[in-house]
């Protein structure tokens, strides 16, 4: 439904797109583009949490002495920073892949930029491999992370505003300075900090849905100020916003899910490493 509402078009709001796509491609219809991401979750988010957790213990490690000591609020935003800029190189051709797929079977607008929508005959990818092989046998590599840089400006800023409010309202919820929070703790802080994170993203995951589907058909975006001013003149404001209800109600049980099952495993590999070397 996200990328839909961002980068498509009949779209009135996400009632509208719900009857829309269930009415046209049926339950099915809400699982395209799934594969290629679901493969690969595991891999992006031991990568994001493992590059957050580490390099905030280095900055510990560089700033008191102690790599356990509790973190400054610049030690929790700089490693935020790094694991958002380290998360693009994963995440950017799993998206490109996911919304290439999502967007071939939809009305797109013709060069002319009038909303007539011109529906394409036949689906371009057959599948997440083909289409990734297509991508970068037509575009290269520069094909493969088109959108890179709308997002790095969308996860930077927002893995920000993902583990800093995670991090506050855990400490908020445990005031005794609880090292391991408990599962309710955690499951509140996380699903609030995914709202925050993915509501104020919603502009830029825009931008870069809009880049990264751009090229199913044809090319209308020479680069991400090019897409702002295009939307913005076409659509108004209210274009950078789409999506925005979609990304905020997923973005509670998401995180909720993703803090905790980090927090557990933690906890079981601390255990387990007490238990081994007591």
């Amino acid at each position: 439904l996200q990328t839909r509402l961002q980068a498509g078009q009949g779209y009135g709001n996400t009632l509208n797109c719900v009857l829309t796509v269930y009415r046209n491609e049926s339950v099915a219809g809400f699982f395209k583009g799934m594969s290629f991401p679901l493969a690969s979750i595991a891999v992006y988010s031991s990568v994001v949490f493992g590059v957050f957790s580490n390099t905030q213990r280095l900055l510990s490690q560089l700033r008191h002495g102690d790599a356990s000591h509790a973190p400054v609020l610049a030690d929790v935003a700089l490693a935020s920073m790094v694991a958002g800029f380290v998360s693009v190189g994963i995440g950017t051709p799993v998206d490109l892949v996911k919304i290439r797929l999502q967007m071939q079977t939809q009305p797109y607008i013709t060069a002319n930029n009038k909303l007539k929508p011109t529906v394409p005959g036949f689906p371009m990818y057959r599948g997440p491999i083909h289409c990734f092989r297509t991508v970068l046998q037509k575009e290269g590599i520069a094909g493969i992370y088109r959108g890179v840089g709308a997002m790095l400006l969308r996860d930077v800023p927002g893995y920000c505003l993902y583990f800093i409010p995670y991090t506050f309202v855990c400490g908020w919820i445990n005031p005794d300075g609880c090292i391991s929070p408990n599962p309710s703790s955690v499951w509140l802080a996380g699903g609030i900090a995914g709202v925050i994170s993915w509501g104020t993203a919603t502009p830029m995951d825009v931008v870069k849905s809009r880049l990264q589907a751009d090229g199913v058909y044809l090319n209308k975006y020479k680069g991400i100020l090019d897409c702002i001013l295009q939307s913005y003149q076409n659509e108004g404001l209210k274009v950078f916003f789409r999506g925005i209800t979609v990304n905020a109600v997923r973005g509670f049980p998401m995180s909720s899910a993703m803090f905790l099952g980090y927090e557990l495993s933690l906890k079981a590999m601390k255990r387990d490493q007490t238990e081994t070397n007591p």
